[in-house]
């Protein structure tokens, strides 16, 4: 026959998934606003807490200091540019500690049940945020 190589048809190639262009981030989802909702309700919380349940002087350092140790922390360990790389379940832990000292805060000023409501929210946010992350 001929001396041509024998070509059989194939399918055409799949293009790749879409990928950012350096430099950007992917939008943002609702659960991601939420989660920062959460993020600045519970620095509030530390703040109002501080402000209101210490005596004068204290009241400063406190209302001042808990919110600022807070998002410290989340800086740290949680946020999206987080300066120290850890493991994703140290990362949750810190995110759940965060979330837990607020809910105590609003129990300590006598809303138990702002803390408990807050509490399951942000939890829950933070579930399927973490969710997200993995998939």
């Amino acid at each position: 026959m001929s001396d041509l190589p024998h070509v059989a048809p194939s399918a055409p190639a799949q293009p790749a998934p879409a990928q950012l262009a350096p430099g950007t981030r992917a939008p943002l989802s609702a659960i991601d606003i939420l989660a920062f909702v959460c993020e600045l309700f519970a620095f509030g919380s530390l703040a109002l807490w501080g402000f209101v349940s210490w005596p004068l002087p204290w009241n400063i350092v406190a209302g001042i200091g808990a919110p600022v140790v807070a998002i410290l922390v989340w800086a740290l360990f949680v946020s999206p540019r987080a300066v120290l790389g850890v493991h994703p379940f140290v990362r949750a832990v810190v995110e759940l500690l965060v979330y837990v000292s607020a809910t105590i805060a609003w129990w300590s000023m006598g809303a138990a049940w702002v803390g408990l409501a807050f509490g399951v929210i942000a939890v829950t946010v933070g579930v399927i945020a973490g969710r997200r992350r993995f998939a």
